[in-house]
């Protein structure tokens, strides 16, 4: 008869099994992290000033009554930023150049020039801000600020790696931060704040309901920015032709679900608690309409106190130093693409390469810094810029989801399913917002 079983694992085996658990587990976390990439930096540079500006206008304007924009837009950027980069990825092209497989090339020009017009509004906005901001410190005159502001949004991608500047410049986009620490701060009425998450809300008499389909209108298109779709899809082109397999895998289109969702999760979370601290502060004070940058940085006055405007500013200069160069970059992409021409940020121009990208790029920042020679608002600029967002988003939206279901670019990894049907209602509902947003024009 055999002796009883008794275990003879030494003593520290459990505690080296222990320490081999915890090894695995920081392990998956290390490879989450570096998976982190296209989509996160996205995400970050959705939160640019004319996000920012928007999102406070709604907490002035509506109170807590459009944070349900920020909750219902989540699924639907994962959805359409992850179809873009499918597109990039899977086909190893940008999303003009794919556009160029399938269809004619004056409809192609059309939609680059929509992009770059967008775009072009967007980067003067957004300069306009960082301008402002700058002379609101006592340090010059705006105009002067955006000229230099834009200057250095137009070196630095040519002369130094992106890469390794935007390490630095998301440690700048960390005072968004704030926002989440002065709703934790000061006195929110949390209940109706996340019942306003998932209930529509807000949209009261006609002339109320008229100034809430506009500022949904600018939520979408600040949020669902058609310069997002290209980026993310050039940047993983580029990912795809640097990577040694022949053809995309399974696993490389789970790398880009989970980047994306991280990113959008990531913006919008930032967003939710800007239009949070925007309604503690700004709306319960009876201020409803925000002119100024100024009036825009009380938003963090519970926090900050004197020092919110100092606050505000590293928050506007960091996301607008990150966006800027994407939104011009983008452009640079898709006219490259449609001209034929090299798109990469890793073009030398010192090597003579990259003259055609680099140089949309230069003018799609200096027609931004033109534009903020116009005698306008700032913070005007900043909201209208995310309604043209909107209105151009739509048709870029349906070429982005008919590229998708097009065998002769996605091969066989055409885009169905849940992913298929977010993505276009994603693009319905931005097509139903600025329907509505131009029908009490028409009407009058």
């Amino acid at each position: 008869m055999s002796p009883p079983h008794t275990s003879t694992t030494a003593p520290g085996a459990a505690a080296l099994g222990d320490n081999a658990s915890r090894g695995t587990r920081w392990q998956r976390l290390r490879q989450r992290w570096r998976a982190l990439g296209p989509g996160l930096i996205t995400g970050a540079a959705d939160d640019d000033p004319s996000g920012i500006a928007t999102y406070t206008q709604a907490g002035a304007q509506m109170g807590y009554g459009l944070l349900w924009t920020v909750v219902l837009t989540w699924p639907l950027m994962v959805a359409i930023q992850s179809i873009s980069a499918r597109i990039g990825h899977v086909s190893g092209q940008g999303l003009a150049s794919a556009m160029r497989q399938v269809w004619p090339r004056w409809l192609v020009g059309a939609l680059v020039l929509l992009l770059v017009g967008a775009n072009t509004l967007n980067i003067a906005a957004d300069l306009a801000a960082m301008g402002e901001v700058m002379h609101g410190l006592g340090l010059g005159p705006s105009q002067l600020w955006a000229l230099l502001l834009g200057g250095v949004c137009v070196v630095w991608p040519v002369l130094l790696s992106y890469t390794r500047v935007v390490r630095w410049l998301k440690w700048l986009t960390l005072s968004l931060l704030a926002y989440v620490l002065v709703s934790l701060w000061m006195t929110v009425d949390w209940r109706a704040a996340l019942w306003a998450s998932v209930w529509p809300s807000g949209l009261g008499g006609h002339e109320t309901s008229m100034t809430a389909v506009m500022t949904v209108v600018a939520l979408l298109g600040t949020t669902l920015s058609p310069y997002l779709f290209f980026w993310q899809a050039a940047q993983e082109a580029e990912l795809r032709r640097d990577h040694t397999a022949p053809w995309p895998t399974r696993r490389a289109l789970r790398r880009i679900a989970w980047d994306t969702r991280v990113g959008m999760f990531v913006s919008n979370l930032i967003a939710w608690f800007v239009v949070v601290s925007a309604a503690g502060t700004l709306h319960a004070n009876g201020i409803t309409q925000v002119n100024t940058t100024a009036q825009a940085a009380q938003a963090l006055r519970p926090l900050a106190g004197d020092a919110a405007y100092a606050l505000f500013t590293l928050g506007i200069l960091g996301t607008g130093l990150l966006a800027v160069p994407v939104l011009a970059g983008s452009a640079a992409y898709a006219v490259a693409e449609f001209a034929g021409w090299p798109a990469s940020l890793s073009l030398r121009l010192e090597r003579g390469e990259g003259r055609g990208f680099y140089g949309v790029l230069a003018l799609a920042c200096l027609g931004g810094v033109a534009l903020c020679f116009t005698p306008s608002d700032p913070m005007q600029e900043l909201y209208w810029a995310a309604v043209a967002n909107g209105v151009a988003a739509v048709p870029l939206m349906v070429a982005v989801m008919l590229l998708a279901a097009k065998p002769e670019v996605m091969r066989q990894y055409t885009v169905r399913g849940a992913l298929r049907w977010l993505g276009w209602l994603a693009t319905g509902l931005m097509a139903v917002a600025v329907a509505l947003s131009w029908w009490p024009l028409s009407a009058h």
